[in-house]
């Protein structure tokens, strides 16, 4: 009997056991499997001297993708997942944040952004070797324009060298017509760094073509002592005006250390990275009249960024501290996520599917990037950001840029967007490609 019991309780025991298998099954078959998702890296700095810029461009680009998945599904229908990597804009932890996302997802990273230059020149050979674009918006070294050299660099929107030009030509503008710059001063106070000293070739070629004189006045990181610097900038060499190439508290050391040698923040004209309201504000009297170049818009009077408030930061879900929203360091966060997330879109029709696209597709993509008027009024942006179109050729795009000035309390748009002159940075770009391909034994790639 006992052996009967057991025997019969064992085979009731594996039949409620098939029945729960087969529940379990049945249940898992009729409930929908969750698509994949295009997974983006985040590679930023909340950390150190330039937490200011990086913490927004971190969230900011966080928030948008976000806003993306709350208000349009993703892209396409295809939801979009991302990881944050600090880098404390130290090279070695760029690359470690590179290496360990790389391979994240799906189909592993669809583009990667160093939000630092000399991160981006450990970057170069990796990202082709891996096929993964290294986007470079407004950064990087100018020579990645050229797509025949470097197929997987993006400096897209403009480059430094682009930015350079027209720099000289607002200065110009401010002279009274580009014939008074013959004879003009110009100091170049800049960061002591890849970054820094990335536009010394082109001033060079620019003073040149039309006789001004200029000199370098380089500043060691992080740029928190520059007295004996200004002292030379303002009683030695006296310029009649100085281009500010600053990066993080660089900056509002060194409007208050013109301030004190009386020099006009008037003619100051700084980098895009030297222009946000966290290089102005801790200046505060020293910053009012200064301007700074920008390769978009301040404020929040763009449909996109009022999406992002109604989808986000009106419920409390961003990431980004409420206050910085229409900050410059914010709205460049914003368009960072436009141009990466509007290069998925167009792989996914190129490649006929919607689905998590691979950073080749991704390239073939920004190859053909045409950001035009109608597409950014889609997108909400007309006026945040100028037309953006790409090429193989042409990594760089728009190459417009437009003028700042800070009335001490708000950037106000000094011009409207200046032409760059590719007169003088074209031949420069294929110049310094070409050199790069001939040190690495590369043979330039053909491009219609």
């Amino acid at each position: 009997m006992r052996g009967g019991g057991l025997a019969g309780m064992i085979i009731c025991m594996l039949i409620a056991a098939s029945a729960a298998v087969a529940q379990d099954k049945a249940t898992s078959l009729g409930k929908p499997k969750e698509a994949p998702r295009q997974f983006i890296p985040i590679a930023a700095y909340w950390t150190g001297p330039y937490a200011a810029g990086g913490s927004a461009f971190g969230d900011g680009m966080a928030d948008y993708y976000r806003m993306l998945n709350l208000r349009d599904g993703g892209i396409n229908g295809v939801k979009l997942a991302w990881e944050k990597c600090e880098t404390a804009y130290k090279v070695d932890r760029v690359v470690a944040c590179y290496e360990r996302l790389k391979n994240k997802g799906a189909t592993g990273a669809p583009f990667f952004h160093p939000l630092s230059t000399d991160g981006t020149y450990a970057l170069i050979e990796r990202g082709q070797t891996d096929q993964i674009p290294i986007i470079t918006i407004g950064a990087g070294r100018a020579d990645g324009s050229d797509g025949r050299v470097f197929p997987y660099l993006f400096p897209a929107t403009t480059s430094f060298w682009s930015q350079s030009t027209a720099k000289i030509r607002f200065i110009g503008q401010l002279a009274g017509g580009m014939d008074k710059l013959k004879g003009l001063k110009i100091a170049n106070v800049h960061h002591d760094s890849a970054y820094g000293k990335e536009t010394i070739p082109v001033l060079e070629r620019q003073a040149e073509k039309y006789g001004f004189q200029f000199r370098n006045f380089p500043v060691p990181h992080p740029g928190l002592d520059q007295k004996s610097i200004w002292l030379q900038v303002a009683r030695q060499y006296k310029p009649d005006y100085i281009i500010l190439r600053g990066w993080g508290v660089m900056n509002p050391t060194a409007l208050k250390e013109a301030q004190r040698v009386r020099f006009p923040a008037e003619r100051i004209i700084g980098v895009w990275w030297s222009g946000s309201e966290e290089d102005v504000i801790p200046a505060g009297s020293a910053a009012v009249g200064y301007r700074a170049a920008g390769f978009h818009s301040a404020g929040t009077d763009f449909p996109v960024i009022q999406d992002m408030i109604k989808y986000l930061y009106d419920d409390g879900r961003g990431d980004m501290d409420p206050r910085r929203v229409g900050t410059i360091y914010f709205n460049r966060a914003v368009a960072m996520g436009i141009l990466g997330t509007e290069a998925i879109r167009d792989a996914m029709a190129m490649v006929g599917e919607n689905r998590p696209v691979t950073g080749a597709e991704v390239q073939a993509a920004l190859e053909q990037l045409h950001i035009d008027r109608d597409r950014l009024a889609r997108l909400g942006a007309v006026g945040l950001l100028p037309e953006i179109h790409l090429s193989c050729r042409d990594h760089g795009g728009s190459s417009h840029v437009k003028f700042l000035q800070w009335n001490g309390d708000a950037w106000v748009e000094d011009t409207d967007w200046i032409e760059t002159d590719q007169t003088i940075v074209r031949p420069m770009v294929e110049e310094s490609a070409a050199a790069y391909a001939r040190e690495k034994g590369i043979t330039p790639r053909n491009c219609p």
